[in-house]
């Protein structure tokens, strides 16, 4: 089984679409009719949909980190630092991350990228 993910507002559109001709299931906030939306919605609707987030926005950090320590469950957040990442990376750990992890494997979890 792979992962599927649920693309933040403000990841590239390179990202989004090299990872879909890999194969990847993305789904992403404009797709999904939710841009302008809050963040901790934003998780929520991802852990509704059984997808892991993927975000280059360090506000899920702190979200994500509260939700640890306050044991709210979420589907789990890929992190990428926009300006420490390039773009071929981003596509290249995430299409690792999918094709061969679980959704369990990232429950409740923060994964950094790169790898």
């Amino acid at each position: 089984m792979t992962i599927a993910l649920y693309m933040d507002e403000h990841v590239r559109r390179a990202i989004t679409n090299s990872l879909r001709l890999r194969g990847i299931d993305v789904l992403t906030v404009q797709e999904d009719n939710r841009m302008g939306t809050p963040d901790p919605i934003l998780l929520d609707r991802a852990t509704e949909l059984n997808r892991v987030l993927f975000t280059q926005d360090d506000d899920f950090l702190a979200i994500a980190s509260d939700r640890q320590k306050e044991g709210i469950n979420f589907s789990g957040v890929i992190y990428a630092h926009q300006q420490y990442v390039t773009v071929g990376d981003c596509v290249r750990d995430l299409e690792i991350i999918a094709k061969v992890g679980e959704t369990e494997d990232l429950a409740n979890q923060v994964q950094y990228l790169p790898l």
